[in-house]
């Protein structure tokens, strides 16, 4: 879970370096508490899933930010992220070793 509040905690922060077991436990949690609130929904009986779509808006911003910043990590520009493939593939990529263009190595501030 520190995980995922530490990108709630970085909020719209689209600069800076984000390590790979930061992104995908963000989206471990992420996807959990989707299926959570689309069990809720279900049980309420509502067709327009209320809940998981509130959640999908709310969560739209540090879900691309955290992605940017996983997409500098691995030494590419944050665009790649509106690239199926790339990302889709980059977020598996290990962390570029010392300091890139993007800031410092995120594995040596943990």
């Amino acid at each position: 879970m520190k995980w995922y509040f530490d990108a709630w905690r970085k909020y719209g922060k689209f600069s800076g370096r984000s390590r790979r077991k930061a992104y995908w436990m963000f989206f471990l949690f992420d996807m959990i508490f989707y299926v959570v609130f689309f069990f809720i929904d279900s049980m309420m009986g509502s067709e327009e899933e209320v809940l998981g779509s509130l959640y999908t808006l709310v969560t739209i911003i540090p879900y691309f930010a955290v992605g940017v910043r996983r997409m500098h990590d691995t030494g590419h520009s944050g665009w790649w992220i509106i690239v199926p493939i790339a990302n889709l593939v980059f977020p598996f990529f290990d962390s570029e070793q010392g300091e890139n263009k993007y800031g410092p190595n995120p594995k040596t501030a943990y």
